[in-house]
Order: C-alpha cells, then sequence, then structure tokens
C-alpha cells in the first residue's frame, strides 16, 4: 500500500515538474544597475511567502498532511518559478529564459548529476544544451523519484501539528534562498544556447 502511494506521489510530482519547468513565466522586473542586491531582495521576498504556503498547507493534521504534499510542493515551485524569472529580468536574461535554465534553477540542488549535461559551465561562460521534451520528461521523472526520497524522510514532521508546520515553513523558506542563489549564479554569466542539444 505504501509502495503504491509512493508511485503515485513520484507521478503526480513528475507531472508537476513538467508543468511548471514548461510554463516559464513572465516578468515585471526590469535589468538594474545593481542586480545582486534586487536579486536578494526577490530572493528573500520569495523565501517568506514560500514558507508561510508550506507551513499553512502542513497545519492538517494526520492522514490529511499525506494530502497536502503535492499541492503544497506544485505552489512551492511556482512562487520559486515566479522568482527565477524575476532574478533572470533583474539580469537582462529574462528574454532567454527557457525550460533547461529554469530546470537547472529550482533542481540543481536536488540533484546536480541529473542536469550535468543540460547546463554546462565553460569559464565565465555557460552552455544551455536544448532538450527535447521526451528527455526532459525522463529527467522530471528521476527529479520526482529524488523529491519523494527527501518528502519521506521528512514526512514524519507533519505528524506533530506545530512543529511540523514551523519545520517545513523553514525548509521550504531554506530550500528557495538555494534555488536563488542557483538562478543568481547562473544569470550573472554569459549564457549560450546550444540548438543541437539533446
Amino acid at each position: 500500500m505504501a509502495k503504491k502511494a509512493d508511485s503515485s506521489n513520484n507521478g503526480a510530482l513528475t507531472q508537476a515538474v513538467l508543468a511548471v519547468v514548461l510554463q516559464v513565466p513572465d516578468s515585471t522586473e526590469r535589468m538594474g544597475e545593481h542586480p545582486a542586491e534586487r536579486a536578494h531582495a526577490i530572493a528573500r521576498s520569495a523565501a517568506r511567502a514560500a514558507s508561510v504556503l508550506s507551513g499553512s498547507l502542513s497545519l492538517p493534521p494526520g492522514i490529511f498532511a499525506w494530502l497536502t504534499i503535492v499541492p503544497e510542493l506544485v505552489g512551492v515551485w511556482k512562487l520559486q518559478a515566479q522568482m527565477v524569472s524575476d532574478i533572470a529580468a533583474v539580469y537582462g536574461q529574462q528574454k532567454t529564459l527557457g525550460r533547461e535554465q529554469m530546470l537547472y534553477c529550482l533542481f540543481k540542488h536536488v540533484s546536480a548529476q541529473l542536469l550535468r549535461d543540460v547546463v554546462v559551465r565553460v569559464g565565465e561562460r555557460v552552455v544551455i544544451q536544448q532538450t527535447s521534451v521526451t528527455a526532459l520528461q525522463k529527467i522530471a521523472q528521476q527529479i520526482g523519484v529524488q523529491v519523494t526520497k527527501r518528502v519521506l524522510s521528512k514526512s514524519a514532521a507533519r505528524f506533530v501539528p506545530l512543529l511540523g508546520a514551523v519545520s517545513v515553513g523553514a525548509y521550504a523558506y531554506f530550500d528557495t534562498l538555494q534555488v536563488a542563489k542557483n538562478a543568481t549564479e547562473l544569470f550573472d554569466r554569459t549564457i549560450t544556447i546550444d540548438e543541437n542539444g539533446r
């Protein structure tokens, strides 16, 4: 039964990863003279919003806690995707922001190994390998497995009502800051798109 639930969650997470990555949000941010400062402010604001969202969705007790896992992750990923788009914009890279960069920023800290062929650093440049939807699906599936393992390892906290919400909220806060770090490090470099990718 638990195995079936894990498999179901993994399938839902795979679809959620794809949905977030394939729909790159627009940004109202403008390129500025001090992009690092603005990116830092955007990151802090997004991290607070992610923390509140995660903490409140993990408040339901008992079995209801399990039902909020996927909606919570999807909500946080959407906040993070908007943050990545905004950070790209302040660095003047929003027009070239694609699904590969979004995937890299959102999930590099989950599994850098999976993304090593998608984003390649060459000195001060970064080469983005454009990928097919099929390749993205395979990566999304593997990320879904990694995320499922992380969720299961931290799921016990959800059953301690208030303490669990604080713990889950803190995790979302620091996870969002890590995504912001991934984005800042990427967009602070010259990006080249390799259209003959995977």
